[in-house]
């Protein structure tokens, strides 16, 4: 009797491709992945997990050697992805976790440009998302259980013979699909958004669009609460100097930031503000690294490159549409210092924090210069 080769039929073969075709759409984050730890903060290879758990919410984020992390940078595709898919229902058009679209589209919605380097950045972005694992309990549902996925189940590019590439397409998983089609998951965030170049700065403005939202008290945290939110491997003295840079720089569209000091160390105090209906005021300086003593790395050694180091050649210098802060009907309260957002009724909880590992952002390739 012969053997048979068993064929595993692609996942896009079981589902109708949404072919993007909406054009520009508002951009929207998806409120799980803007308030825990999901994405590696810094511009070098990051292989140490993520492992962060608050109350009966867990999330462990894997990566590969051969690719590491999925980057915060490489998240802006994940961003993209949610817009067009909400886009497209707010038109009445039917959506699926398998979208075509053209690189173009892609880059040009957030900000980079569009050359061959471009091109193959993306593709990088992609293959960190596919390899880089998750397993979350959050949405769990009625049952408790562990949910693993990766950000991006599979994708595929169309190129023509002389190599230039016509169109892409990619599957999303359906965990965070289900998360983009319920509308009460989704917030619309500042275009500007795409123009902060450090990854502290992108994450934290996540967090402050996530909690603080449009309310006039704002939101409080304790430093050493939002270090932990991070899953950054910055020590935290490295990381609490960063915070008070962003804080001395005030670059976070539409927020206002402060210091204050509390019983249990320093308190950071974010609130909405209009700061600008246009790009980002002040370029992010290239401050060097986080907050080392000899200005290396955040909490790395003095090889690697932190997530401040500018990115400026990847966004373009053009104008940014209106601000669009929506309220957060889910953060109309303040946070008590020194509990998790996740959890407010519990303790501080401590994720574990492995060895130091670099990690690779969206722009940058091993070794290479941005």
């Amino acid at each position: 009797m012969s053997s048979r080769r068993l064929i595993t039929a692609s996942e896009r073969s079981k589902l109708d491709a949404f072919v993007v075709a909406t054009g520009d759409a508002t951009p929207r984050d998806q409120r799980d992945l803007m308030e825990r730890p999901f994405f590696s903060l810094a511009k070098t290879r990051r292989t140490a997990p993520i492992l962060y758990q608050a109350g009966d919410i867990r999330v462990e984020v894997y990566a590969v050697a051969e690719h590491g992390m999925a980057t915060i940078w490489d998240a802006d595709v994940l961003i993209w992805a949610a817009s067009q898919i909400v886009e497209a229902e707010n038109l009445g058009l039917k959506t699926s976790r398998f979208l075509r679209f053209t690189p173009y589209q892609l880059l040009t919605a957030i900000g980079r440009q569009t050359g061959a380097r471009d091109y193959k950045l993306l593709k990088g972005a992609l293959a960190r998302l596919q390899s880089t694992v998750i397993r979350t309990t959050i949405r769990n549902g009625e049952h408790w259980r562990r949910h693993q996925f990766s950000w991006i189940n599979e994708w595929e590019e169309c190129a023509t013979r002389d190599g230039r590439v016509e169109g892409m397409e990619f599957v999303l998983p359906d965990w965070f699909y289900r998360g983009v089609i319920d509308r009460s998951l989704v917030l619309a965030i500042d275009p500007a958004y795409f123009r902060l170049t450090g990854g502290i700065e992108r994450w934290l403005y996540r967090v402050a669009r996530k909690h603080a939202g449009r309310q006039p008290g704002g939101w409080l945290f304790e430093l050493a609460h939002l270090h932990e939110k991070s899953g950054s491997l910055a020590r935290p003295r490295d990381f609490a100097l960063d915070l008070r840079r962003i804080v001395s720089r005030q670059s976070l569209p539409g927020y206002r930031l402060h210091i204050e000091r509390g019983d249990r160390g320093e308190l950071m105090r974010i609130l909405p503000a209009d700061l600008s209906t246009g790009p980002v005021d002040k370029r992010v300086e290239a401050l060097g690294t986080s907050g080392a003593p000899i200005i290396g790395t955040s909490g790395a050694g003095v090889s690697g490159l932190q997530a401040r180091k500018s990115q400026l050649s990847l966004w373009p210098e053009t104008a940014i549409s209106a601000l669009n802060l929506e309220s957060n009907s889910e953060s109309n309260f303040s946070c008590w210092p020194g509990r998790s957002a996740d959890n407010p009724a519990a303790p501080m909880q401590t994720p574990e924090h492995p060895a130091q590992q670099p990690s690779l952002p969206f722009g940058q390739r091993p070794g290479g210069g941005r």
